[in-house]
């Protein structure tokens, strides 16, 4: 599909071929939802702890003999119902982490540039450089309507991130750090051109849009995806279509 290419003074600069593969297919919402999970999960620290009754400072002696007190038996004061006491199930320190096949990933990213292409707020700009100070960059986003904005780059300039970062919802990320939380957290998604083929390369559209890899004899498509997520054929997205696994 052909799109405007435009630069950061909203003036034009051609058009460019953006591959219906990556940038047309239908957007899976569940498939989203698990990718968006699955990242939140991996980078929760997951140091929380608190003390069990085997951990909390206390004596070990019995509080009071057995029978004859009338009270309730107890054999330890650093029991979970006495105030000292140590947490019953509480939260111990690990890994929130856990594995997601790279064809739901590759299939998760895919939806998420095709959502945003799909609602009219993917853009293609001709290059994201040249911008060295906070004030022209920030005066240049205001003048393209730009309130929360992802700028995806095959390589991120130094000048240009660092005078971008101080800019409040607006963020830059190379092709390889392009992932679906970030895609959907900002309302306007910018690649450049540079981008566009970085990402074409990482999902495997190296070709001509619509049409996969020639594979070797007896080598499935899904095998030779340049980056190592492998590719999803039309029949893998037919079963996550249907709610499977690949």
């Amino acid at each position: 599909m052909q799109v405007e290419i435009i630069t950061l003074d909203n003036g034009r600069a051609g058009t460019a071929d953006l591959p219906d593969a990556i940038f047309g297919a239908k957007p899976r919402p569940d498939i989203m939802a698990r990718v968006v999970h699955w990242q939140l999960a991996k980078r929760r620290a997951g140091t929380h702890k608190t003390k069990g009754m085997g951990e909390v400072q206390g004596t070990t002696k019995k509080p009071w003999r057995q029978k004859g007190t009338g009270r309730a038996r107890q054999g330890s004061l650093r029991a979970p119902q006495f105030r000292t006491g140590g947490v019953v199930h509480g939260p111990v320190v690990r890994d929130h982490g856990y594995d997601l096949p790279k064809k739901v990933r590759r299939l998760g990213l895919i939806s998420a540039l095709s959502q945003k292409h799909a609602e009219g707020k993917l853009v293609v700009l001709d290059g994201a450089n040249g911008s060295g100070k906070t004030r022209e960059l920030a005066a240049k986003f205001r003048t393209l309507g730009w309130r929360s904005a992802l700028i995806v780059d095959r390589a991120v300039d130094e000048s240009f991130a660092r005078a971008s970062r101080n800019i409040p919802l607006i963020d830059v990320l190379p092709t390889i750090g392009a992932n679906v939380y970030d895609i959907l957290r900002h309302d306007m998604l910018a690649i450049t051109v540079a981008g566009v083929e970085g990402l074409r390369e990482r999902l495997g559209a190296a070709g001509t849009a619509g049409q996969q890899p020639e594979a070797e004899p007896g080598q499935a498509v899904s095998e030779i995806s340049p980056d190592g997520i492998g590719g999803v054929g039309n029949g893998a997205q037919e079963d996550l279509a249907q709610g499977g696994e690949a």
